[in-house]
């Protein structure tokens, strides 16, 4: 039974790289990037919806309104990269993991996705809509899904930038 136990190892009791996991881009314990990324992806999907409404009616207000989100999208999405990328770079169990990797991959295509979409809108909102604007809309709100999908994996399968209590490992 020793011999078995010892082949079927567990490789993140193995590497004690990977139990520190918490945050160190916090305040009062609670990590700044998981604060600051609830904005971005609010503001992209509020573009893709402004988009829409003005599809639908036809006023401008709507084609303003993207492109006002789109540039709170981007520049939020700057604060909120800023902050995970201190995060992937400081703490160690956070680096050693691929999924941390996967996930700052997509967050950077997703932040050219979102420059993009505001960059498009600036001066002539109302014809920036279609197809163009309304296309990169549909690639952001894909894109904000699949990356925000990878980044709660890191934090609820691998408890990353989150305070372990006891003895449990993440």
């Amino acid at each position: 039974m020793d011999e078995l136990q010892q082949k079927l190892s567990d490789p993140i009791e193995e590497h004690r790289g990977l139990h520190e996991t918490e945050s160190r881009i916090a305040v009062s314990g609670h990590p700044l990037h998981a604060m600051l990324v609830a904005f971005p992806i609010a503001l992209t999907m509020s573009v893709l919806g402004a988009d829409l409404l003005f599809l639908w009616t036809g006023d401008e207000f709507w084609a303003r309104a993207a492109g006002y989100a789109a540039f709170g999208a981007f520049f939020m999405g700057v604060a909120a990269g800023i902050t995970g990328t201190a995060e992937l770079l400081l703490v160690r169990g956070i680096r050693n993991r691929t999924a941390s990797w996967s996930h700052f991959i997509l967050a950077v295509m997703l932040l050219a996705i979102l420059s993009a979409n505001w960059i498009i809108r600036i001066g002539a909102p109302e014809s920036a809509v279609l197809p163009g604007g309304l296309l990169v809309s549909i690639l952001a709100a894909g894109m904000t899904t699949v990356t925000g999908w990878h980044g709660g994996k890191l934090v609820f399968d691998y408890h990353i930038g989150t305070r372990s209590g006891g003895n449990s490992r993440p």
